[in-house]
């Protein structure tokens, strides 16, 4: 993942009509990477895009985008970022194809680029049997596809998309969260917002967990996991047979593990790393098998209901 920071926000916030809906918020997106913006409705989201895009000014702080200013430069930043909202909308009496080229046509894309970019990116989203078909005439899953084309015509060097595969069955669904996960390699950031939090999971770098208009956290799912369940430990997780009482002490007796936990014949290690390789001797040389040894992982749900349940106290 390239290093270069291609969004950052500065204590960014946003008020209407004396209610704040973002609030000193502060978050950073590298190049190259897929982030997940995360939160209830009504948590700050869409108004925090509307600020990335220059389309709502902030209250106060500020965000670069591409080292940009949105607010004073918010043209070069249009130029530089595509967005897919949570509702589309096109040109119902025009074709997909027409659709896409009017928007090439808006961003100064030349005939023949724009030719070239339309046909690769309607046959990699599932279009190639409807380019000349009405958009009226298309499905809501069909316009979800085509509204992630128009959001990749002009090459952006960020892209944001709101809910993409919302409409879409599960083969589509697939297809687009692997097209996704296929623009970072092209050095695109890209930002999805999305209530679907195994799609999150599978595809983003990092996530941020905005609640009232505040970040709550922003980290890698790993990382998230380990401090919402086990302090910032590793949480390890030992298969074994019939373990003993003495071996659950010597384990807890070992330099680095801070915990040690008993469930029937699974044993839960909690330790300052991933000291897996220092378990497996212990176990094996005080003749226990080992059926499996993992790293516990945790899913994006636990962890979002997790920091809400906490966000509730």
């Amino acid at each position: 993942m390239n290093e270069e920071t291609i969004i950052e926000t500065h204590n960014l916030s946003k008020r209407y009509d004396n209610i704040t809906v973002v609030d000193q918020l502060n978050f950073h997106v590298q190049s190259g990477e897929i982030f997940g913006l995360l939160g209830p409705n009504g948590a700050g989201k869409t108004t925090t895009i509307l600020m990335l895009m220059g389309l709502t000014e902030p209250y106060s702080g500020n965000a670069k985008v591409c080292g940009y200013d949105p607010t004073r430069e918010p043209l070069k930043v249009k130029r530089l970022v595509g967005y897919m909202p949570e509702k589309v909308g096109f040109y119902d009496n025009l074709t997909a194809r027409e659709n896409l080229d009017f928007i090439a046509e808006l961003n100064q894309i030349d005939a023949t680029t724009a030719n070239q970019t339309i046909d690769e990116l309607l046959h990699t989203v599932g279009l190639d049997d409807a380019l000349d078909k009405l958009v009226g005439q298309f499905s809501r899953g069909m316009k979800q596809r085509l509204g992630i084309a128009d959001a990749l015509v002009k090459e952006p060097k960020v892209v944001i998309f709101d809910e993409p595969t919302a409409g879409l069955d599960p083969e589509g669904i697939n297809q687009i969260l692997d097209l996704l996960r296929d623009l970072p390699k092209k050095g695109t950031a890209v930002i999805m917002c999305s209530h679907r939090l195994y799609e999150v999971q599978r595809i983003c770098d990092r996530v941020g967990i905005l609640s009232r208009g505040r970040m709550l956290v922003e980290d890698t799912i790993e990382h998230l996991g380990r401090e919402a369940f086990g302090g910032g430990l590793f949480r390890i997780e030992v298969e074994t047979v019939k373990p003993s009482a003495q071996l659950i002490k010597t384990l807890g007796d070992t330099q680095g593990i801070e915990r040690v936990e008993l469930h029937d014949n699974i044993i839960i290690i909690s330790a300052d790393s991933d000291r897996r390789t220092q378990i497996s001797g212990i176990l094996v040389t005080n003749g226990f098998p080992i059926k499996e040894i993992k790293i516990q992982e945790y899913t994006l749900d636990d962890i979002y209901m997790k920091y809400f349940r906490k966000e509730a106290l």
